[in-house]
Formats: C-alpha cells, structure tokens, sequence
C-alpha cells in the first residue's frame, strides 16, 4: 500500500524495483572503485614484503651492501621519501635552501634503506600479510594494514600510510604496533639534532646511524 493507502499498480511495483536495482548497483560500483583502489595502494606494499622476504633468505650470505642496493630501488618506489622527510622536519622544512634539502634528502635515503637491510637480515619462517581491506583517512590517504608473522605464530603489526599522488600511491608514514607513527618518532629525534648543530648536525646524525645499522659498512 502507499502511504495514501491506495493499491501500488504494477508501474509503481517496476517503479520501485528500478529504485531498488539502481541503488544496488550503486552500492555495488561503489564497493568495486574501493576493491580497485585498496588494491592499486596496496600494490607498493605487497612489492616491497617480497623484496623484504627475497634479502631476508639472503642473510648473511650476502654483505649488507650488496642488500642495501637491492632494496634502493622497492624503497624508492614504495615512498614518497621527501614527503616523509618534510613530515618529519617539520614547519622549518620550507625555509631550508635547496642545497641544504638535497643534503638531507640524500642522508635520510640512505638511513630509510639501511633501516630495512639492517632489520630484516634474517630469514626464520616469517611470512608478511597484508589485508585487502583498507582503512580511508582523507586527503587521498589510506592506511593499509599489514602483519608481520614470525615462524613461531607471533606477530607485529605494521601499517603503511599511503598517499595517492601523481606518480601512484606512495608510503608518507608507517605505524608500528597500528598506532606509532615513525615520522612523529622521527620528528621528534631531528628537533634535537637541528636545535644543537642545525642540518650539518643533522646530516651528520643520519650518517652516524648508517654506519651503526650497517656495521661500518656503510656511511
């Protein structure tokens, strides 16, 4: 009955379910753009858990060198790496000359890529999952949710924050234990380092830690 209590004829019955399918399908297109646009974030990702996976069964077979140059270039690909950097800096990124930015920008490459030979060296049953279902948090990001299991069953959580930009989507932050953000833990290092030497501290800052992640091999 309508709300006049009059019988629906058999147009408003069409009618109606033409409402229904349209909205269906809406809801349908919509769930599938969401489907396609976790996918296309989680696609970094996912390339650099195998890359990860590939140096980590290396090991100590190969020299941490030999590991840093495999991965450069997943880690170029997975973040936007002066982003990340402007993010941990800071207000006072902007006023920086450029000569200044490239020396940091080259400093904080290395530290990023030694971070990832240096942590994941050792190959014991892990596995990385990474779930299809992405978490929106505007401005064209998403957090992609993705666990590291070790042999043993146990597990840590370690979100990547992604943003859509003009060359796809690229990391801007990473979460450990889903919450602890690196950059914040970053920014908060750097502030000390550039209030008692300014960029040459802190270039020097960065230089020291390559050389402790990689075991001197590396500066």
């Amino acid at each position: 009955m309508t709300p006049d209590n009059r019988p629906i004829g058999r147009r408003g019955v069409l009618g109606f379910a033409a409402a229904a399918l349209g909205a269906s399908v809406a809801i349908s297109q919509r769930a599938v753009a969401q489907a396609a646009g976790g996918a296309a974030a989680a696609a970094p990702i996912l390339r650099l858990n195998d890359a990860l996976l590939a140096e980590m069964k290396q090991g100590s077979r190969a020299p941490f060198a030999q590991r840093f140059n495999a991965l450069a270039p997943v880690i170029d690909q997975t973040f936007d790496l002066p982003t990340v950097l402007a993010s941990s800096i800071g207000l006072r990124w902007q006023g920086l000359p450029q000569d200044q930015k490239a020396q940091l920008l080259a400093a904080f490459r290395r530290y990023t890529v030694s971070s990832y030979a240096a942590n994941f060296d050792k190959f014991t049953g892990q596995r990385f999952e990474v779930s299809p279902a992405t978490r929106p948090l505007g401005n064209d990001q998403v957090v992609v949710p993705t666990t590291v299991v070790a042999g043993d069953g146990s597990s840590n959580k370690l979100d990547y924050v992604m943003r859509r930009g003009p060359s796809g989507w690229r990391a801007v932050d990473v979460l450990a234990d889903g919450s602890i953000s690196r950059v914040a833990v970053q920014r908060s290092d750097f502030r000390h380092l550039l209030a008692t030497g300014g960029v040459p501290a802190l270039v020097a800052g960065l230089k020291t830690k390559v050389s402790n992640l990689s075991g001197g091999m590396l500066a």
